[in-house]
């Protein structure tokens, strides 16, 4: 084998083409070994693999330096770096991340997790280089469904300014997660079926120079056009034309669903992980296209992650054009949906809390301050949601809840979210955000209320003496057994409290709690800096009440265990009750 060889991109310099070829299938199949059985990117790296080849034949890493955006095609990188350890041997397949860390190597610059941020971030590499009279190359690595968010727009409107060495790679393969959408993807196209010659060319209209390689999975043509950029003294693009999930039939031919894949059966393409029950992301699209059948003037709203609230390609089709994804342009997203509302619609946005976290600006100055009525969907925003740490969930609370004007919901069960997304699709005086539940779907069959205009109207689910436990959306659950469990230990029934309302105190109701209760609990799930019990804590100051609050401390976690994370922050019922009592 040629890859077990490998210990730094130096290695692959004494390689012939022929064995640069054996190599690259080689590392298809570390990758489709170590992705049957741990999951993780899939489609990114198969297309990437003959490039990163060639990028590390050339440049000389680590004084010439890669960024790679989103960083989930850097797998073929970490291979080439001294990592291949984690992806031949299963023992150590946890040892690095699935984006770049620089905590691992000297040829990894950022911890990336997010789009659209490469060229920035290598426009910065390269003026500290210019700074200091150096002159290694910079090298953006960037795909084409990048290229939609705002950054890498304004990061590639920036980049001619250099009048220096750096060179960005343009991964074109005609792809998002799912497909490309707006006007220069039809230019992309146009430039492909040019074969780089097209007369419109974004990235020259920005003043960088262009060239074109149609066999972007071809390494002696990578190695050859590599070679003539190299060293370059001003900003270039090469856009190399690729193929998504190239050496896996599936992910050839199903290539959204191949994006990033949960452990399978090689032969099959199967997953070998099997979903029991109902999952919020397809109760949610069910009930949108309800909504959509009935009402012309409701649109669902995406950004590049349609599977986030259950819209597959068919469900998309059947919505027509009260289905839009705005591409990875989650800032656009929030503005439109706010002209939306404006202008008599029921716009409906949906994306992962930690993609929300971009969209603070929008929110605030283009949503609340003008007050339209539209809906957003906060999706895996949860301890019990995506655990790396650039795509931590847990910051949607002090981020979101504190801008004036919003109404901030946390619902508790299945049949809550549902009323409360009913009502603030119909409603026409709030912008609405709203938790999905993370913690699986669990349904009651007690009635639920259905109007929630009347804000900040906590809702009593127990009503008992001494200790008060207001328990806020998934982590109700751990206020029900808390609840349980104080009843147990003291004899004495404590009152349970279901908030429902996040960015809003119900003062009646707290201060009435003072009359026979002296110490309340909260639970939020979500860092405690900025959230809610920090109100209710202020709220009670002047008072007797004692008030404990429970939930995440401010920290960046990686690839963390659920219950490693809630016993480290005292969030087990042995624990909480050994505190108060």
């Amino acid at each position: 084998m040629y890859l077990e060889k490998i210990n730094q991109p130096s290695d692959i310099r004494s390689l012939r083409y022929e064995e640069l070829d054996q190599l690259a299938a080689e590392m298809r199949k570390a990758l489709l070994h170590k992705l049957s059985k741990n999951g993780g990117h899939f489609g990114p790296n198969f297309g990437m693999v003959e490039a990163t080849i060639a990028l590390h034949y050339v440049f000389n890493s680590p004084v010439d330096k890669f960024v790679f955006d989103v960083s989930h095609q850097s797998y073929c990188h970490k291979m080439l770096t001294g990592r291949k350890e984690s992806f031949l041997s299963e023992d150590h397949f946890h040892d690095v991340s699935g984006y770049t860390n620089p905590e691992e190597s000297e040829h990894d610059f950022f911890n990336v997790g997010h789009t659209s941020t490469s060229v920035s971030l290598a426009c910065g590499l390269a003026k500290a280089r210019d700074l200091k009279g150096d002159k290694e190359n910079i090298v953006a690595v960037i795909g084409d469904g990048s290229l939609s968010g705002g950054e890498a727009l304004e990061g590639i409107d920036f980049a001619s300014e250099l009048e220096s060495n750096f060179i960005i790679i343009v991964n074109d393969n005609d792809m998002s997660i799912a497909e490309n959408h707006g006007g220069l993807y039809k230019n992309l196209k146009e430039l492909r079926e040019s074969n780089g010659t097209a007369a419109c060319n974004l990235f020259k209209a920005m003043g960088l120079d262009y060239v074109y390689l149609e066999e972007g999975n071809d390494i002696p043509k990578l190695i050859d056009t590599f070679e003539k950029v190299k060293d370059i003294d001003h900003p270039i693009v090469v856009h190399i034309h690729t193929q998504k999930g190239k050496g896996y039939k599936p992910a050839e031919e199903h290539k959204e669903d191949w994006h990033w894949c949960m452990p399978f059966d090689t032969e099959t393409g199967k997953s070998t992980v099997s979903f029991d029950g109902e999952d919020y992301g397809q109760l949610t699209c069910d009930y949108l296209m309800g909504k959509i059948k009935k009402d012309p003037k409701v649109v669902a709203i995406v950004a590049a992650v349609p599977t986030n609230i259950g819209f597959t390609e068919d469900k998309r089709k059947e919505a027509g054009k009260q289905f839009v994804d705005v591409g990875i342009a989650e800032e656009h997203a929030i503005a439109m949906a706010s002209g939306i509302a404006k202008n008599g619609g029921k716009p409906v946005f949906a994306t992962h809390s930690s993609f929300m976290q971009r969209t603070y600006d929008q929110l605030s100055q283009d949503l609340c301050i003008n007050e339209n009525p539209a809906t957003i969907l906060v999706n895996t925003a949860s301890i019990y949601g995506m655990n790396d740490v650039t795509h931590l969930g847990i910051y949607d609370i002090p981020l979101i809840s504190n801008i004036p004007n919003m109404v901030y919901l946390a619902p508790t069960n299945k049949q809550e979210y549902f009323a409360m997304l009913d009502w603030s699709i119909e409603q026409d005086q709030y912008p609405v955000a709203i938790r999905i539940p993370c913690n699986g779907v669990i349904s009651i069959t007690e009635d639920v209320d259905t109007d929630y205009s009347d804000l900040n109207k906590y809702q009593i689910k127990i009503s008992g003496s001494n200790i008060a436990i207001l328990a806020l959306g998934d982590f109700f659950d751990i206020g029900e057994k808390l609840a349980k469990a104080v009843l147990e230990k003291t004899g004495v029934m404590p009152t349970l409290i279901n908030p429902r309302y996040i960015t809003g105190l119900d003062e009646e109701l707290l201060e009435n709690l003072k009359k026979d209760h002296t110490i309340v609990i909260t639970l939020e799930d979500g860092i405690l800096d900025g959230g809610f019990g920090e109100k209710i804590a202020r709220f009670y100051g002047p008072s007797d009440v004692k008030v404990y609050n429970y939930g995440i401390k401010k920290e960046f976690l990686d690839r963390y265990a659920i219950e490693d994370v809630l016993k480290e922050n005292h969030l087990t019922v042995p624990q909480i009750l050994e505190d108060v009592l």
